[in-house]
C-alpha cells in the first residue's frame, strides 16, 4: 500500500534477506498475516554468503545443523552433499528455500537501507533506501547479520596500486583468476586460512602477511555417505532437539571430563582422537578448556606441536604457532590443508607484527623490511562486526537520538533484541545475543520465533508499542560482561569479538558467553514475567 507521499506502508518491515531476514520474513507473512517485505542490498538471498564467495568459503557448523529446523518436511527434501557446505550450496540451500516457500515475491533486492527514523506521533518507522525510497512500517526488523560489514584496512598507498585488490567478503561473482599471478593476501583469521591453501593451488607465488597467529584444526571435510544422508532424515526431529540441548547449538555435547584432572598420555591421545576427528568438535573435548587457564594451555600446546610438526621450514613453524591468546578465545578456524600450505616452494610468511606494513606502493607491499612485488592484494581482514551493520543504516529512534551515539561507548541493548529508546525496533542475533559464539540457524530461528511471538502477543492485546526499559539494558550489559569474564574469551584483545580489528572502535565484549541453553531460558523467563524489562503501550 503506498500513502500520498509515495511511501510504501507496512506492517512490518525486515532489512536482509539472509538466514535470518528469509525466517523473519516467513515467521510474519505466513504465520501473523502481516503486510511484511524485506529490503536486500545484494541482488539475490544468500546474507554473508552471498557476499563472501571467496575462494575456499565454506561453513564451519557440520552441515547438517546448518539449516533450518522449523520445518520437518523441509528437513527430508533438502540433502546435503558434504559434511561441511561450500558457499556454492549454501547459495542453492538458501535459493530452494525462499521458492519453496514463494518469499522472493516479497523481497526487493539491489535495496540498501541508508536512514531509518522513529517517527513517535505516527509510531511508525520512516525508512529510507539509497534509491530515494520511503517505507514506513510500525515495526522495523534488522536481520542485517554480523559479519556484512567489510573492513578494509586504510593502508597509505592502496589508491596507488597498479594491480587489482579485492576484499573477501566483497568478492566479485565472476571469480578471479590466480594463474601466473603474485598474489598477496593480509589476514590469517578463518577467511585467510580458507583462502590460502585455494589461491596457492594457482597462484604464481602466495605472500602470506600474518599480523596474528592462529590456532587451526582440520576440517576432515569429505562427501556425506548416503548412509548419514539417510540417518538425518531420519532422525531430524533428534538432530533439531540436540541443537537447543548444547552450549553453541551444535550436534555434539561438550564432554563433562576436566582437562587438569585428566593424566597426561590419556588427555594426549583424547587431543589426537579429536585432532583426526576434526572440526570444532575439538573444543568440546573437556569442559574446563575455556574457563580454566591451566586446561585451555594443554589443548593450546597441542595445536602448536601440530603446527610445528605439519610445517618443515623452523622459521616458518615458529611464526605460525606464536600464538598470543587462548585456544577459541577468539573464533576457532578449521581448514583443509592450511598449515601444509606452507611447504609448497611457492608460498612465504610474512610476520607483520615484526615488520609492520608500511604502505602500499604501485607495485606492491612495501614492510619496514622488505617491498613485495605484487599483481593481486586479498584483504582477508574481517568485518566491522556486529555493530557495524546496524550502524551503517543511520538508524535514528525517539527524538531523533543516533544509535551512534547511543552506542558511542560499545553496543547496549536488552537480550540483544531491544535498544531503549528505539521503539518497536528488533535486532536478530545483534550484539548481547549469542549469535557468532553459537551455530547461527539455531540463534536466528530463536530469535525470530522469540520477536513473532512478541508480536502476535501485542497485536492479541491491542498494544502498539515495545521498548527495552533503561535499567532493563543497563542490567543485560553488565550481566554479558560478567559471564564474558568467566571465561578465557576476553583474553584474546584482538579479537573482533571485542571489536578489536577496527581502529577507534570501542573494546567491549559483545556477544553473550553464556551459552544458548541459557540464553533462551532467561527469554522465555522474561516472557513469562509479562515481558519483563520491557515497557508495553
Amino acid at each position: 500500500m503506498t500513502d500520498i507521499t509515495g511511501a510504501t506502508e507496512l506492517d512490518a518491515l525486515v532489512v536482509g534477506a539472509g538466514f535470518a531476514g528469509l525466517y523473519q520474513l516467513l515467521c510474519l507473512r505466513d504465520r501473523l498475516g502481516l503486510s511484511v517485505k524485506a529490503l536486500e542490498a545484494g541482488a539475490g538471498v544468500g546474507g554473508t554468503w552471498y557476499w563472501n564467495r571467496y575462494p575456499g568459503a565454506r561453513c564451519d557448523s557440520e552441515s547438517h545443523v546448518y539449516w533450518y529446523t522449523f520445518s520437518p518436511e523441509l528437513m527430508r527434501e533438502w540433502e546435503w552433499s558434504e559434511r561441511y557446505p561450500g558457499q556454492p550450496e549454501i547459495m542453492r540451500y538458501l535459493n530452494f528455500v525462499a521458492d519453496r516457500f514463494d518469499l522472493k515475491r516479497d523481497i526487493q533486492f539491489n535495496t540498501r537501507v541508508v536512514a531509518a527514523e522513529y517517527d513517535e506521533a505516527a509510531n511508525r518507522w520512516r525508512v529510507r533506501t539509497e534509491a530515494g525510497e520511503t517505507f514506513v512500517a510500525k515495526f522495523l526488523i534488522t536481520a542485517v547479520g554480523c559479519l556484512s560489514t567489510a573492513n578494509v584496512p586504510k593502508f597509505e598507498g592502496l589508491e596507488s596500486f597498479a594491480g587489482d585488490w579485492y576484499h573477501t567478503g566483497q568478492w566479485p561473482h565472476e571469480g578471479v583468476d590466480f594463474t601466473g599471478k603474485r598474489v598477496g593476501m593480509i589476514g590469517t583469521g578463518s577467511t585467510g586460512i580458507q583462502a590460502a591453501p585455494v589461491i596457492a593451488a594457482s597462484a604464481e607465488h602466495l605472500t602470506v602477511f600474518q599480523r596474528t597467529a592462529n590456532y587451526s584444526v582440520p576440517a576432515r571435510n569429505a562427501p556425506l555417505t548416503s548412509e548419514f544422508q539417510g540417518y538425518i532424515k531420519e532422525n531430524a526431529a533428534g538432530i533439531r532437539a540436540v541443537t537447543r540441548e548444547t552450549l553453541n547449538g551444535m550436534g555434539f555435547r561438550i564432554e563433562e571430563r576436566l582437562a587438569v584432572e585428566t593424566p597426561a598420555e590419556e588427555r594426549e591421545a583424547i587431543y589426537e582422537a579429536a585432532w583426526e576427528r576434526g572440526g570444532l568438535q575439538f573444543r568440546a573435548a573437556f569442559k574446563d578448556m575455556m574457563v580454566d587457564k591451566a586446561a585451555n594451555d594443554t589443548a593450546a600446546d597441542f595445536v602448536k606441536r601440530k603446527i610445528r610438526s605439519i610445517v618443515k621450514d623452523p622459521r616458518t613453524a615458529a611464526i605460525l604457532s606464536d600464538i598470543d591468546h587462548p585456544y577459541a578465545a577468539k573464533r576457532p578456524p578449521i581448514d583443509t590443508n592450511y598449515f601444509e600450505t606452507y611447504n609448497r616452494a611457492n608460498v612465504t610468511l610474512v610476520d607483520v607484527k615484526a615488520a609492520p606494513i608500511q604502505r602500499i606502493t604501485p607495485a606492491g607491499v612495501c614492510t619496514t623490511e622488505a617491498e613485495y612485488p605484487l599483481d593481486i592484494i586479498v584483504f582477508a581482514t574481517g568485518f566491522d562486526a556486529m555493530t557495524g551493520p546496524m550502524l551503517r543504516m543511520n538508524i535514528r529512534g525517539r527524538d531523533g537520538v543516533a544509535l551512534q551515539d547511543v552506542w558511542d561507548a560499545g553496543p547496549r541493548n536488552y537480550l540483544g533484541l531491544q535498544i531503549a529508546g528505539f521503539p518497536n525496533l528488533f535486532t536478530i542475533t545483534g550484539p548481547g545475543s549469542p549469535s557468532v559464539l553459537c551455530n547461527m540457524p539455531v540463534a536466528i530461528e530463536q530469535h525470530a520465533d522469540w520477536i513473532t511471538d512478541c508480536i502476535a502477543h501485542m497485536r492479541t492485546k491491542g498494544l502498539e508499542r515495545i521498548e527495552a526499559r533503561p535499567e532493563a539494558v543497563e542490567k543485560w550489559v553488565a550481566e554479558v560482561n560478567d559471564v564474558a569474564g568467566k571465561t578465557l574469551l576476553p583474553l584474546a584483545t584482538h579479537s573482533w569479538y571485542l571489536g578489536a580489528n577496527i581502529p577507534g572502535k570501542p573494546r567491549v565484549f559483545m556477544p553473550y558467553a553464556g551459552g544458548m541453553v541459557r540464553y533462551r531460558e532467561i527469554c522465555q523467563d522474561v516472557v513469562a514475567r509479562g515481558y519483563e524489562g520491557f515497557a508495553l503501550a
